[in-house]
């Protein structure tokens, strides 16, 4: 499916987009910024010439590079890494920029971190302050890789779906909207990174209804499931009401989708 190109509308998107992490997720909208007609700058934690094979099969968009290189090349970066592993970003080459945080909190994955356990910080307000000098907005953490690319639509589509951004930096979010608007999705606003906790693990907008009726399965058999499940549309009004309704529980209970 085609999408919009770079330019729409006067509005600035990124010609460049760099991905820390080349996971299911940062593949995944690596796949859907080549589409789009942007330059990604891919990196992992183990090199360059480990990506090979995905840039390979990405196209002549895609290029490989570390994580600072990437950093640096990029007008907008996606952190797509887990969130024990958040210390390891380039903080002094992504001073500046406009960092998309996909990660969530799953302590049986990362390690129990008081604070989040507490409530006292949102697992994108922890990397916020790693990142001091980047601005930070909570993006792409509420839906699964598979229908990330599955349920993406050109803009004024009947049938496109709608994704929650949270920011404490106004001009960032907008970069984060306007993405995410070429990706193929509407952004919804839903706050601070204080807030952010309203798409985290647990809540009403998280994961499930993107799928649909979901099997309670292992964490290596429901993500087999998700591959070959094309997804349910979840349009923008349905988001903010998913959003309206959470109810914040402790951060230390959340679970990985063993039992999605």
């Amino acid at each position: 499916m085609s999408r919009h190109p770079p330019e729409r509308s006067g509005e600035t998107v990124p010609r460049t987009l760099g991905i820390i992490g080349s996971g299911m997720i940062g593949s995944s909208v690596a796949r859907l910024a080549v589409a789009a007609g942007l330059e990604v700058v891919l990196s992992n934690s183990r090199g360059p010439e480990t990506l090979a094979d995905l840039v390979a099969g990405l196209g002549g968009r895609a290029r490989a590079a570390t994580p600072a290189e990437t950093a640096r090349a990029a007008d907008l970066v996606v952190a797509a890494i887990p969130l024990k592993a958040y210390g390891l970003l380039p903080a002094e080459a992504l001073a500046g920029k406009t960092v998309l945080d996909t990660a969530n909190y799953y302590p049986e994955r990362d390690g129990h971190l008081a604070e989040l356990d507490a409530g006292e910080l949102t697992s994108s307000a922890l990397l916020q302050r790693h990142l001091a000098g980047s601005r930070v907005v909570k993006a792409f953490n509420t839906i699964t890789p598979h229908q990330l690319v599955s349920l993406a639509r050109p803009t004024g589509a009947p049938d496109r779906s709608a994704l929650p951004i949270a920011g404490d930096d106004a001009p960032a979010k907008v970069e984060a909207a306007r993405l995410l608007d070429v990706l193929g999705y509407d952004p919804v606003d839903i706050g601070t990174l204080a807030g952010s906790w309203r798409s985290e693990p647990d809540t009403p907008v998280y994961i499930r209804p993107y799928l649909g009726d979901v099997p309670a399965l292992n964490v290596e058999d429901f993500l087999r499931w998700t591959a070959r499940t094309p997804g349910v549309v979840v349009p923008a009004a349905q988001v903010r009401e998913l959003v309206e309704i959470a109810v914040r529980r402790p951060a230390g209970e959340a679970r990985l989708p063993s039992d999605a």
